[in-house]
């Protein structure tokens, strides 16, 4: 009988060990999966002010024409179908 109630109580302690071992693992990736989440959000954040302080900058140096005709061609929406209309206009001759 009293090899029985070893057993158990071998059964009782491992599996409260094997508990304990994956409590901490599944914490630990829990942990892992948090960090990368909120680094790639800090990092999108920092992205989207950097294009933002950007085409700030590029409409204080650059401001857009009343007709909307970009004349910039370094300016990755310059469109020169747009500008030859816009100088064939001015121009008439």
């Amino acid at each position: 009988m009293a090899a029985t109630g070893t057993g158990v109580n071998v059964l009782r302690w491992g599996a409260l060990a094997f508990g304990i071992f994956y409590g901490f693992s599944h914490q630990s990736a829990i942990r892992t999966s948090d960090r990368k989440a909120a680094t790639q959000h800090e990092w999108d954040r920092q992205t989207k002010l950097i294009e933002d302080a950007k085409k700030a900058f590029s409409d204080k140096k650059n401001p857009q024409q009343g007709d909307g005709v970009i004349t910039n061609p370094d300016d990755p929406k310059f469109d020169l179908e747009k500008y030859l209309t816009k100088v064939a206009k001015e121009n008439p001759e």
